[in-house]
């Protein structure tokens, strides 16, 4: 788990409780760092994608995927990324074996829509969007959609999918990726 991996276990387990509302790219609820999150059970559907290192970076992340009253609310958390913004999707494979994150294929996309920008006229639902990172290498990004479910073996599942964090930002116009670069992160989400 990451540095603050605690806390992102304990915001999903607040956005189970009090019902996960709507919301892009939100941060989650703040927890003091060290927070232990032994001994709660988390009620529901949920998922997580431990993400490693990919084309020689350092990074390292988790995502957590939690659903409740048909949304699913991911939180994504990285550390020791470079510094600036870094684009975020789902991708169509959960398969992070080759060394450059080509193996999890390209964007899911189910819908055959353009790539674009989350909520605009032309997105795939793999789109997460960008992550600001600081000088200390972290970064967060946290939405909710109603677009997407967990476990369920519908078109629109995340389980069994990767996550890629992108050496660059998304430019949400350029085809079909959004020139977001290299894959510095590569995870598999699994429900739990």
């Amino acid at each position: 788990m990451t540095r603050r991996g605690s806390w992102i276990l304990a915001a999903a387990v607040l956005l189970l409780l009090a019902g996960c509302g709507g919301g892009t790219e939100e941060p989650g609820p703040e927890v003091p760092e060290g927070t232990e999150t032994e001994g709660f059970t988390i009620e529901g559907n949920f998922a997580e994608a431990m993400i490693e290192a990919k084309s020689g970076s350092e990074m390292s992340g988790m995502a957590i995927f939690a659903e409740t009253d048909g949304n699913v609310t991911v939180t994504l958390e990285i550390e020791k990324a470079p510094p600036g913004t870094h684009a975020a999707h789902l991708h169509e494979f959960g398969d992070c074996s080759s060394d450059d994150g080509k193996s999890a294929g390209g964007h899911w996309n189910p819908t055959t829509d353009d790539h674009g920008k989350w909520g605009e006229e032309h997105f795939h639902l793999g789109d997460l969007g960008n992550i600001e990172v600081g000088e200390d290498g972290y970064g967060a990004l946290t939405m909710s959609t109603d677009m997407w479910s967990l476990g369920t073996g519908d078109d629109n599942d995340i389980v069994g999918l990767g996550i890629i964090v992108h050496a660059s930002a998304d430019d949400f116009t350029t085809q079909p990726t959004g020139a977001a670069g290299g894959r510095i992160g590569c995870g598999v989400v699994v429900k739990k």
